[in-house]
């Protein structure tokens, strides 16, 4: 049974979010606060975390990078902040998925349910190609021999184009190979993690040869 932490500081959302969790079947455990989620995280080690942005002692952006710190479990982010870069600060930080304010809590629980499953996928045999190695049993990759940082979402974007290369994928699915499930609006949250990915892993961001831009389709992996 997987344990999902919700750091929320409004009690009725909480108590929405653990309703429909708990009839799937998960174990819930709760925090008003970031600081006390965080203490939670390093106590119970929870599987995944769903994440308000405003909340007192540390806030949702905060948590996030303190999580990421010490574990790689799916982060989700709620916040009545709809603006892009609300949400590319959130994914910046290492969060998996970002969710606006007010939400279908059906919606929260689907993708839940798909980065769960994502997670507990048996790991495949490592990957080099293009000059980057993927080890997925510690989940790091190396550039010509240099480690690089990515999020545990970058990871698994990356993960999918290498397993396939040539192949082009459109942004739907992209965005459900790496995370299960595409919802409506996930468009721009996944452009934003491949910016993000280029940034990291193409000698040349603006110009990119390993991960590349087909018009009008999607995006493909070029092993050469």
């Amino acid at each position: 049974m997987a344990t999902i932490l919700i750091a929320e500081d409004d009690a009725d959302i909480r108590s929405v979010l653990r309703l429909y969790l708990e009839s799937e079947g998960y174990r819930v455990t709760e925090a008003e606060s970031g600081t006390r989620a965080l203490e939670l995280a390093r106590a119970q080690t929870p599987d995944l975390a769903i994440l308000d942005v405003m909340m007192p002692g540390m806030n949702g952006y905060e948590l996030t990078k303190a999580l990421r710190a010490f574990t790689d479990i799916p982060v989700l982010i709620l916040s009545a902040r709809s603006q892009d870069n609300d949400k590319i600060l959130g994914l910046n930080l290492g969060a998996d998925d970002y969710i606006a304010k007010p939400f279908n809590p059906m919606e929260v629980t689907a993708r839940v349910k798909a980065h769960l499953r994502r997670a507990a996928r048996t790991a495949a045999p490592g990957l080099s190609a293009g000059g980057l190695t993927l080890d997925p049993a510690s989940l790091t990759v190396e550039k010509d021999g240099v480690p690089v940082a990515l999020t545990p979402m970058e990871y698994k974007i990356l993960s999918a184009l290498m397993r396939a290369p040539g192949r082009i994928f459109t942004k739907v699915q992209l965005y459900e190979s790496a995370a299960g499930s595409y919802f409506e609006g996930d468009d721009n949250t996944m452009m934003v993690h491949i910016s993000k990915l280029r940034e990291k892993i193409e000698d040349d961001p603006r110009n990119p040869r390993r991960i590349v831009t087909v018009r009008g389709l999607g995006y493909k992996f070029e092993a050469k």
